[in-house]
Formats: structure tokens, sequence, C-alpha cells
């Protein structure tokens, strides 16, 4: 499977608007944002786990990250709420689970191959600007904008954004809640936050390393 595997275009997708498709998984439903290969991919996706579902154990081979939306998402190394920051690195191996149910943004097969580093890390409401991740391959962060606020979005090593809460505009396009956006290497825009403000997830200067 190939979708929105051209790294050198702009993406949206809308949450509202990406149908949820069945996982191998009793219980277990995704919507896929970008994918390259099959069931072993590297991926984008929003994953949501119904009560009491699970995944068989696995080993990620290219590396996991993962930002809980909703619920707790579990596995052997704890249990993690709501706004939660997981990055499992290649090699892992882990049987995720969510006994009340979650939904998660998570990517799979991103990692700089060589990197090791296991992080768990809480999002602060309180903080403007939180880093959550940073190493020579990428950037990895949460940012509240304010009502109103506009932000140059400088994607030189490429840009993902990931609506939290809120919203924004940005090339004409609408922006809401746990939609998805994406800029290629070497693009420059502005997003101008709506009336609520917005918090969003953003990763940037992987995409250098991206597929051609």
């Amino acid at each position: 499977m190939r979708l929105n595997a051209d790294f050198s275009r702009r993406v949206l997708m809308r949450f509202s608007e990406n149908e949820w498709l069945p996982s191998p998984m009793p219980g277990v439903e995704r919507k896929m944002l970008d994918r390259i290969g099959d069931e072993v991919a590297r991926a984008t996706t929003i994953v949501r786990y119904a009560p009491g579902s699970a995944f068989s154990a696995h080993t990620h081979d290219g590396g996991e990250e993962y930002l809980v939306l909703s619920g707790t998402f579990c596995d052997e190394h704890g249990a993690f709420p709501t706004g939660a920051y997981v990055r499992n690195p290649p090699t892992s191996r882990h049987t995720p689970s969510a006994p009340d149910g979650a939904t998660i943004l998570v990517k799979l097969h991103q990692f700089d191959p060589a990197g090791r580093t296991q992080v768990h890390v809480d999002l602060d409401p309180n903080q403007s600007r939180q880093e959550l991740y940073r190493d020579a391959f990428e950037e990895v962060r949460v940012e509240h904008w304010p009502p109103g606020g506009q932000v140059d979005l400088e994607a030189a090593g490429g840009m993902e954004v990931f609506v939290i809460d809120g919203g924004f505009e940005e090339s004409d396009d609408a922006v809401g809640r746990w939609d998805w956006l994406r800029l290629p290497t070497g693009s420059r825009s502005t997003a101008t936050a709506g009336p609520e403000g917005a918090r969003v997830w953003i990763k940037s200067g992987h995409l250098a390393h991206a597929p051609t």
C-alpha cells in the first residue's frame, strides 16, 4: 500500500473525512494518514482501541512513537493516559492494550536507525512550547498558539502538524481538532490560530530522511 507517499507534496487529512478501517486485531480500528507498506510499514496512523482490545506482542524494527489522544494506552512499560508521549526505539518489543479504550496518534519506521533512546513525557498544559524530543534527525514538540496568533511554519527539513485541540488556518484551509497537515522539505507557510487558539503536536526535520 502507498498512501500520501510523495513527500514532496503538501498533504492535509481531516479527521472527519477519513474513515475508520479495521486492523487485523478485533476491536482495533485505524485512520491512515500516510503509509508505505502493508502490515509492516512506514506509517502515520490514528488508532482506536475499543475497551478490552489488544494487539499481539510485536517488535518495532524501525521504532514507534505515539501520542495518547484519549483514554489510557497500556503495555509492559506502564499505563499511559491522555497526553502521554512515548518513543519506543528500533528493536523494542511490547504487547499493547487498552482495558478501558484509547485513541492514539502513532508513527512507525521513522526513527534514526541507530536511535536507542526510550522516551516518556507527559504534556504540560501550562507550557506554551514543550520540547518532547530532539536529536540530529528530528525535533518533536507541542505548542500552544493564542487566539488569532500567527505562526511561521519553517519546514526546512519537512514538518507535520497535528491538532490536539482548537484549530488554525493555513493556505486557505481550516485545520481542526485531530486533523493532520504535512509540509514538504524546504517549504514555508504561515498558520493563523482560530478563535479558541490551537494546541498542536509538531514533528520537524525528519522528512529530509524520508523515502524518495
